[in-house]
């Protein structure tokens, strides 16, 4: 049974309003634009910038835990660590290494002063957007590493947001222009079959004993 014999199968055991709404959902989804995160220390913050990306349509997240382990809580993520894939990395050569060789872009969220302002920044391709701790920001070594740098324009005394508020506000600006761009955004229909076979399983509370009764045929 191949995969999309599989999903035909096990769609049988959801409803056609979740069918359809993993459908309207896929259609917007992207790897396009990416995010990844460096060393965050509150975990709470690590899961909101989760959830932001799946509110966004953002399909992949890159975490980089080489000094406070994991830093994912699914409660304050709500669910969205389900339907959002994320990827774990123990130094952050290895993140921006691996990104790079998908061919992304990687720019780094920093008020430096030679950063593009938000508003200024233009999509020229696959892009991770990283960000860093709470207080120290990115390393010297994401610094070095990355392609470029943007930071969000700030009128008051604070010159730092919140992470977890500053991706949401870069994936909800930047996410708004990629769809106005010519490029190809979208997942594939490869990656949609492989996320809807995901999400379908994840949505089957039976779903062990199902699959092991169709191993058994």
């Amino acid at each position: 049974m191949d995969d999309k014999q599989l999903l035909d199968y096990l769609e049988g055991f959801i409803t056609e309003e979740r069918k359809l709404r993993f459908s309207e959902i896929l259609q917007e989804r992207t790897k396009f634009l990416t995010v990844a995160m460096e060393d965050v220390y509150q975990m709470h913050n690590t899961s909101a910038v989760i959830r932001s990306c799946d509110v966004f349509g953002i399909q992949e997240a890159h975490v980089i835990e080489n000094r406070f382990g994991k830093r994912l809580d699914k409660n304050i993520a709500m669910g969205a660590q389900q339907w959002v894939d994320v990827h774990r990395y123990g130094t952050t050569s290895q993140c921006i290494d691996s990104l790079k060789a998908k061919g992304y872009r990687v720019v780094a969220t920093s008020p430096h002063n030679d950063s593009c302002y938000l508003e200024d920044f233009k999509i020229q391709g696959k892009t991770a957007f990283l960000f860093g701790t709470e207080k120290e920001g990115l390393s010297e070594e994401a610094l070095q590493k990355s392609d470029g740098f943007l930071k969000i324009p700030m009128l008051g005394f604070t010159e730092s947001l919140n992470i977890s508020v500053s991706a949401a506000i870069i994936l909800q600006h930047l996410t708004t222009e990629l769809r106005k761009t010519p490029f190809d955004w979208r997942l594939t229909e490869g990656e949609k079959l492989e996320k809807r076979l995901d999400w379908t399983k994840k949505s089957i509370k039976s779903i062990d004993k199902i699959l092991a009764r169709l191993q058994e045929v």
